[in-house]
């Protein structure tokens, strides 16, 4: 899975439950709220006051898709 900033959270968590870390590392908690699982990489570190790219590049890094 290549993960992109318009990839959903739930897709990615859904193909590797073990990258819920990353989005816990910057304040993400709220993953089993139904909204956050739709909800794209990018809106979500928007709202998070984050990098998305940050994050898109340690969770393709991690998966080996970097």
């Amino acid at each position: 899975m290549k993960v992109t900033k318009q990839t959903l959270i739930g897709d990615v968590l859904d193909h590797n439950v073990e990258t819920a870390r990353f989005f816990f590392e910057i304040g993400m908690h709220c993953l089993g709220c139904p909204h956050s699982r739709g909800e794209s990489i990018e809106d979500a570190c928007k709202v998070h006051g984050t990098n998305a790219d940050e994050l898109v590049a340690k969770i393709n890094e991690f998966l080996g898709e970097a």
